[in-house]
């Protein structure tokens, strides 16, 4: 099992083409699961959100995101292999899906980014099969009726991969509490990932996500933003690597 220990909760130590190759075994299996890709601000959560702790404990794989975990993991002495981010993990997923024929669903981001993320993917990977998009209304997880939707949405073109971009912890609550009644082999939590294969937000440079800095970029283009969540609520994890 690939299953270890790590501050508050636990991760596949996996590489990326391992993780890729287990998301493979989950669709051929067909029972429904779901994958997180925890990051600081997902440790800093987890201390204090217990229903995020319960989505963590159901959650069916855990790949870690973000070098700052990767450099705490070899202080600890249990050096993680590799990072696995969405944003890295869902290209490696979409080439899987169009060499394997495996049907995606994109949910998330604003109105027509889904669809525009959609049509980039086409191009990208020749035979992807999207069967769907849909871009949810703001604070549509208080309204039962559009959740419906959404879930008969899904399960009516029976995808093999759901991912979804709603940020955290929403979008990983939501793969949590709908778990069974969504029929799909495999959903991905996958942050932003919508918004950057739709051009929508440009993802750092390469040499700044091998260094760690992919957080200081995006402070930089949407300060207001991402004020609070890096420099106030991501500062807690010193505490944290303390505590465990």
């Amino acid at each position: 099992m690939s299953r270890i220990k790590f501050l508050n909760t636990y991760v596949d130590n996996l590489s990326m083409q391992e993780a890729v190759e287990r998301i493979d075994k989950l669709i051929i299996n067909k029972k429904p699961s779901y994958v997180v890709t925890p990051n600081v601000d997902h440790i800093v959560k987890l201390e204090i959100d217990s229903e995020f702790q319960d989505v963590y404990k159901e959650a069916d794989l855990i790949l870690t995101d973000g070098m700052p975990l990767i450099w705490i993991s070899k202080l600890k002495n249990n050096p993680i292999k590799e990072k696995v981010s969405g944003s890295d993990l869902f290209p490696e997923v979409c080439n899987l899906a169009s060499q394997k024929g495996y049907k995606i669903f994109l949910l998330g981001a604003a109105e027509g980014v889904a669809a525009k993320a959609a049509e980039n993917l086409k191009l990208k990977y020749k035979e992807l099969n999207v069967v769907g998009t849909y871009s949810p209304s703001y604070g549509f997880e208080n309204n039962e009726d559009e959740i419906n939707q959404i879930v008969d949405m899904i399960n009516q073109v029976k995808p093999d991969i759901l991912a979804v971009g709603l940020g955290a912890p929403k979008q990983e609550k939501f793969l949590y509490t709908f778990r069974k009644k969504l029929n799909v082999p495999v959903s991905l939590a996958i942050g932003a990932s919508i918004d950057f294969e739709a051009g929508n937000i440009n993802r750092a440079p390469k040499w700044m996500q091998n260094i760690g800095l992919e957080w200081f970029y995006r402070l930089c283009r949407e300060p207001k933003r991402m004020f609070k969540r890096y420099i106030v609520d991501d500062i807690k994890i010193f505490k944290i690597i303390f505590k465990y």
